[in-house]
């Protein structure tokens, strides 16, 4: 345990206890000698926590003194500048700037040696180079106001510009969950206009409004459910993955494998549904000699349509 996190642990333990503590006992509890113990109620001191003191009973801190927010481990710190650097890496320009501003604040009222830290981990941590060094920064939507209309289970009202006619209407949802995708917001809700579940993408959204109207979701939200859900407009899709490509097939495939099997001493046949057959065709393309397209045929098609697209240009 180094110094910075012994120390916090000192001030939770004097704001735990309801009787003070000596110097032995603090000295046998963090495994440290006296002159160190003495060494960090000095530092305290210069960190201005109120730390009282009696010759008979020993050390306490006075009463309705509240730990500062902001004293974390070098272990916990590492963990937010890892959160931190992952969120400056995307392309929502707001979220990094939102990032940016808490990291500064942060660095504004941790000692000096947490700071340095936190430099030297901010310079040399990297989290998703290829969006961090070589994607277009874009506004990506207005998520903090969609956020509190979900913390209050309010309506919101938008306009809402179709990506395939561009053409705007208005929209009134009950926002459920708002979702980060690798380089856009989501909202999916309930959507009054088609009184069914919506998918919304934020970017797309413009003049959004949080109504006085509160909402009842139609029984439990199930988070999985909805980022994953079938809908008429999905199909249903099989392919054939070779062994040693199935982890990353996996790990990367954007929804949710309804059937697995073993089809072959090295190939499993694996289904799911998805409703943008343009987006997936695309998708597989990274796996040319480890998937085999099985159905539908109208993604087979167009499988075939883009490899000569390819060729001929």
């Amino acid at each position: 345990m180094n110094s910075s996190e012994r120390r916090m642990k000192l001030i939770l333990m004097l704001q735990q206890s309801n009787s003070r503590i000596t110097v032995d006992k603090i000295a046998e509890k963090f495994n440290v000698s006296r002159r160190t113990v003495f060494r960090d109620f000095n530092a305290l001191s210069e960190m201005n926590v109120p730390v009282t003191h009696d010759k008979y009973h020993g050390y306490g801190i006075m009463q309705g003194y509240k730990i500062p927010p902001l004293m974390f481990t070098n272990k916990e710190l590492a963990t937010i500048m890892v959160g931190l650097n992952f969120v400056k890496s995307q392309v929502d320009q707001k979220l990094i700037e939102d990032a940016k501003g808490v990291e500064l604040k942060i660095k504004e009222v941790v000692p000096d040696e947490l700071r340095d830290f936190m430099e030297s981990l901010e310079e040399r941590t990297v989290v998703d180079p290829y969006l961090n060094f070589g994607a277009e920064k874009m506004e990506g939507g207005d998520w903090y106001v969609i956020s509190n209309a979900i913390a209050e289970n309010k309506t919101i009202r938008f306009n809402y510009r179709a990506k395939s006619t561009e053409e705007i209407s208005s929209r009134k949802v009950d926002p459920y969950i708002i979702v980060f995708y690798r380089d856009h917001w989501n909202v999916i809700g309930h959507s009054h206009k088609r009184d069914d579940t919506r998918n919304f993408v934020l970017d797309r959204m413009s003049d959004i409004k949080i109504l006085d109207k509160e909402f009842v979701p139609y029984g439990k939200i199930d988070v999985e459910s909805l980022i994953f859900r079938s809908d008429e407009s999905s199909e249903k899709i099989i392919v054939d993955v070779y062994e040693k490509a199935l982890k990353r097939f996996q790990a990367n495939l954007p929804t949710k494998i309804i059937k697995k099997n073993k089809i072959k001493p090295n190939f499993f046949r694996i289904e799911f549904h998805f409703d943008n057959l343009d987006f997936i065709n695309k998708w597989l393309l990274q796996f040319p000699k480890d998937v085999k397209l099985i159905s539908p045929d109208s993604l087979l098609e167009k499988r075939q349509k883009l490899l000569k697209e390819m060729i001929d240009n």
